[in-house]
């Protein structure tokens, strides 16, 4: 079993930065696909950026390429999500998920995760 624990939320106007982090507990964690995912009230889940085990594979968005970084630090057991230049759309409560396989592309689908953090909320005000 693995827990994700994120941090980092907060509220901050337009054009700020946050840095969201998620701890995982676990000896394997560096075997793992890692996803971020964000649903805003009324919306569906949906898919930020997946980093792979070695982090040489990443994926964004559309709505955040060129302003969220994702990043892992594995002998910390954590991984990162850089948001720069957070817009009012970057609303949404934001999760971690881990895929317990040691795929080269993660999956971008939520269904493809086993496990999930309790989310952190992040509000961005215009």
């Amino acid at each position: 079993q693995v827990q994700l624990i994120e941090s980092g939320g907060g509220l901050v106007q337009a054009g700020g930065s946050l840095r969201l982090s998620c701890a995982a507990s676990g000896r394997t964690f560096s075997s793992y696909a890692m996803g971020w995912f964000r649903q805003a009230p009324g919306k569906e889940r949906e898919v930020v950026a997946t980093i792979n085990w070695s982090g040489s594979s990443t994926y964004y968005a559309d709505s955040v390429k060129g302003r969220f970084t994702i990043s892992r630090d594995n002998a910390k057991n954590t991984v990162y999500l850089q948001m720069n230049s957070l817009k009012p759309e970057d609303t949404a409560v934001y999760y971690c998920a881990a895929d317990r396989r040691s795929t080269v592309v993660p999956s971008i689908r939520a269904a493809g995760y086993d496990y999930w953090g309790q989310g952190t909320q992040v509000t961005v005000s215009s």
